[in-house]
């Protein structure tokens, strides 16, 4: 069994349609924006313990459709953190080097080391979700590759003490179409613009589908759902869930060798 400990988790049979996207109503921006102050003030002093006992490692995996806000929460939630002890990778359409491997080979050479955070800005899911959206991955193989991620999430808990938290950002079709319509026109989001994004948003109903089905099947280290229409809710969620992990893990600074 895994000894960790979640937050709005995903139950089995979750559909993707029945889960609001925004914030409860009772919750007011300016008080939640301060309790993520707090949390950010506090997740700092848990990073350090993390970094210097040197005993764990964290994986935080981000899913989530063009316009979920993945690139905002990398900034927010985790830019004030120490850059020595947190890493970010990326995992765009695979090189002529990496498609002659199996589709973990380059996920592996990026699992955390202990005493890091490392986040996965996309990751081995897209290989169950937009392969299978476009047809390049049949139900059957996504069902050996589910397997295979489970057993390689079990493999990263079991032999370096690896805490996995993975976050689908769930953002409104109007939101999200509206974010990705501001890329055309707003400077400093030009360079995220694609003219791919708008013809992938229209497949968003399969996407869903896909998720679903994830959601179900690679729950080893079960998926939370965060709603992300509004940011600084999002962002509450996950440093929430963050705080929540680091500090049931117990550590302590090393104390002088003897």
């Amino acid at each position: 069994m895994v000894a960790a400990i979640f937050l709005n988790c995903v139950m089995p049979g979750i559909r993707l349609s029945e889960i609001s996207t925004k914030a409860p109503e009772k919750e007011k921006k300016d008080d939640v924006k301060q309790k993520t102050a707090k949390l950010l003030g506090e997740l700092d002093e848990l990073q350090n313990r993390l970094f210097a006992e040197g005993k764990h490692s964290v994986l935080v995996i981000l899913q989530g459709l063009d316009g979920s806000g993945k690139d905002g929460v990398i900034r927010k939630v985790f830019g004030n953190l120490s850059p020595q002890g947190v890493s970010v990778r990326s995992f765009k359409v695979p090189t002529a080097e990496e498609l002659a491997h199996d589709f973990l080979w380059r996920i592996h050479l990026h699992a955390p080391a202990r005493g890091m955070i490392q986040i996965f800005n996309r990751s081995h899911y897209e290989d169950v979700l937009v392969t299978r959206v476009h047809g390049w991955c049949d139900d059957e193989m996504a069902k050996k590759r589910m397997k295979a991620i489970n057993d390689f999430e079990q493999l990263l808990y079991e032999h370096n003490s690896c805490q996995i938290l993975k976050f689908y950002l769930h953002v409104s079709e109007k939101e999200r179409r509206t974010r990705l319509e501001e890329r055309r026109h707003d400077p400093s989001k030009m360079w995220k613009y694609s003219e791919k994004d708008l013809k992938e948003a229209e497949l968003t109903g399969r996407y869903m589908e896909m998720y679903e089905d994830c959601f179900e099947h690679c729950d080893l280290f079960p998926w939370q759902i965060i709603p992300s229409d509004q940011n600084w809710y999002k962002e509450y969620l996950i440093a929430k869930a963050l705080h929540k992990m680091l500090s049931g893990l117990n550590m302590k600074y090393p104390k002088l060798k003897k």
